[in-house]
């Protein structure tokens, strides 16, 4: 008796597409307070994050970004670069403020600074590579959600997702699942539908990967450094007009050396069918200007 294959619930494939992901990989150290969202050791020493609590803090991070009523007082940061595009895709499809790329020290704290801003929410990708932000965050109260390896430092982190943050699919599937989480909450996303958007979009590429890609999608242009006489058919000639096509207005426009006509038949007409300009007559004094000259030229 065949049984009925179970649909998967929204809670079991988001944990699915984690685990491919590799989300739940670790690192060697662990972090004492990150030991709770840890579920075993390895035994080449890498730590196993408990995905269920990530997919569980992910929904608490959603919850707080969808109680803040403008989504330009998000910011959310990545200094790693295996973040940066999908901070950016996150900024996209939430409305938040990304930061791709080096903080600027001051940018929380100095009002004179043009890039200036006042957030109420962080986002970060890495407590250790962005430490300069959450320092910024810190003093201002400014509250920070924080993706958090088994070794990052979890001090003032508020809202700490356990996750692999230093993978380029994890990351983009991190951010991937939370603009998701978040569109849903808002009622932009059914929450039984599927996101037209890809995951793959958050993914970080390789710089050579991309400029192959767009090589490939560039047609490419004919060439036209062959169109010569030859190459077309042979040599343009009238000949090669049928007689039937011929008119009197097309032996006008063509030039008198390509008809076959010679520079001696047309005066003032050069080999090439170009008008010659006629020389100037050469003046000869007269003979009795020349001393012992002779009236029929130079002596």
């Amino acid at each position: 008796m065949a049984t009925a294959q179970r649909t998967l619930s929204t809670k079991e494939a988001d944990i699915q597409l984690l685990l491919a992901a590799e989300a739940h990989l670790g690192t060697k150290n662990c972090n004492f307070q990150m030991e709770r969202y840890v579920f075993k050791r390895r035994d080449d020493g890498i730590y196993i994050i408990n995905i269920g609590k990530t997919w569980e803090k992910l929904q608490m991070a959603a919850r707080v970004i969808v109680a803040i009523e403008n989504p330009q007082d998000i910011i959310v940061q990545s200094a790693r670069p295996y973040g940066q595009r999908a901070v950016l895709k996150f900024a996209q499809y939430t409305g938040a403020q990304a930061i791709a790329g080096r903080h600027t020290p001051g940018t929380f704290t100095n009002q004179l600074q043009t890039s200036f801003s006042e957030p109420r929410l962080l986002i970060l990708t890495d407590p250790r590579t962005d430490h300069q932000p959450i320092k910024e965050a810190a003093l201002y109260n400014i509250p920070t959600i924080a993706f958090c390896d088994t070794d990052s430092p979890m001090r003032y982190v508020d809202i700490g997702i356990p996750a692999n943050n230093k993978g380029k699919h994890s990351i983009g599937c991190l951010f991937w699942l939370l603009a998701r989480m978040v569109l849903q909450m808002r009622g932009v996303v059914a929450p039984g539908h599927k996101w037209e958007v890809m995951v793959d979009l958050f993914f970080y590429r390789e710089p050579e990967e991309s400029k192959e890609q767009e090589e490939e999608e560039v047609p490419a242009l004919p060439d036209y450094a062959d169109y010569t006489g030859a190459a077309a058919g042979g040599d343009w000639s009238s000949s090669q007009i049928p007689d039937s096509q011929w008119t009197p207005d097309m032996a006008a426009a063509i030039p008198p050396a390509a008809s076959g006509w010679t520079a001696d038949a047309v005066p003032g007409v050069g080999a090439d069918g170009w008008d010659v300009a006629a020389a100037p007559p050469v003046a000869v004094p007269p003979a009795d200007v020349v001393p012992g000259g002779a009236p029929s030229g130079w002596e």
